[in-house]
This record gives C-alpha cells, structure tokens and sequence, in this order.
C-alpha cells in the first residue's frame, strides 16, 4: 500500500442526442442521475476512457467534440479525491443502460433529473452557460 493518496483521474461525457442531454441513473452509492464517466484505466488515454465509459453505461457511440473543462475540488466525489475531465461528445440513437448504471435517459436542458451526484448539477450549468452564451467558467468560480 502506498504512503501517498494522490487523486484519481475520471471523465465524464456530456452527450447531446438532437438536442437532448443522456443521463444514467447510478446502480451503486452514492445514488442519483450523473454524467456517464468513471475511472480512467492505466494505460488508457482521457479520450479513449471518456469513448469507453460512454459506450459501457448507454451503448451509445459518442463522438467526442470538445475537452470542456477538469474538475477537482476534493470534495466532488464523497468516495475519493478524483479530478475529472469533462468531453461534451455527440451521438445518435436511444441510450440503454449497461455496467453500473441502472437507467440511462435523454432528458432536455430544462427538464434534468434529481437529485445529481457529485457535482454534475454545476457541470451541466457551466455546459449550458457554454452552449447558450459561448463562455466558458473562469477559473476561481
């Protein structure tokens, strides 16, 4: 076991289908809707674990747009400090749930699901903010 608990590096993937954002519902703790995502594996690029998570938790293929922007503030993730780097991806067809996600759906931007793990509702806000006026967060809010 190692004497040093560093933080652990995730994605998540804003999917827009036709408009509409694709959320999972979560199998296991902490429960709720989220972005799908996860760990990224050793080995493994942030591109291609942000196409892997996407494809495991809806059975869609994504393509990926954009880096968007990371998130790390320790507390994001009540089970570890992770710091994830957020892709807004496109992709087309119906999302089905598969690996850990128990749902997965499309939902429109003014109609997102409660409650949203880990800090998914500022992610989404800052990708909406994004979509609609072209800004992006600075950094420090």
């Amino acid at each position: 076991m190692s004497r040093y608990r560093n933080p652990v590096p995730t994605v998540d993937v804003v999917i827009d289908v036709s408009g509409r954002v694709v959320l999972v519902r979560r199998r296991n703790p902490p429960e709720g809707w989220a972005l799908p995502g996860g760990f990224v594996d050793e080995g493994e690029s942030l591109e291609r674990a942000a196409v892997r998570e996407a494809r495991e938790e809806t059975g869609l293929d994504v393509r990926l747009v954009e880096q968007f922007l990371t998130y790390s503030d320790p507390g994001r993730d009540p089970r570890r400090h992770t710091i994830s780097t957020v892709f807004l991806a496109e992709a087309a067809g119906r999302p089905r749930a598969g690996d850990d996600a128990a749902d997965a759906r499309l939902f429109s931007w003014d109609g997102l699901p409660g409650p949203l793990c880990f800090d998914h509702a500022r992610i989404l806000a800052d990708v909406r903010r994004y979509r609609e006026e072209g800004e992006r967060r600075r950094l420090g809010t």
